[in-house]
């Protein structure tokens, strides 16, 4: 995202939500690059959730997380 990203409203607004809680971070690195969360299964199975942040402070749903979790089939002995 580039500089223009900060001067949306829904990262202010995020922004001040998170410093409310107390986080204040450290303002080290590059500033500019979004995350994301991936859950993958094991072998042929794949990814089952995926979230890319589109803008800074975008979360996933941790009830979609939790559920593709519960998802993984993992191989019985």
């Amino acid at each position: 995202m580039r500089s223009l990203g900060i001067a949306r409203l829904g990262v202010w607004k995020n922004l001040l939500q998170v410093r409310r809680k107390g986080y204040r971070g450290n303002r080290k690195g590059e500033g500019f690059i979004l995350g994301g969360l991936y859950v993958i299964g094991p072998q042929n199975q794949g990814i089952l959730f995926e979230h890319q942040e589109k803008e800074f402070g975008d979360k996933a749903d941790l009830s979609q997380v939790l559920k593709a979790v519960g998802g993984i089939q993992t191989k019985e002995k």
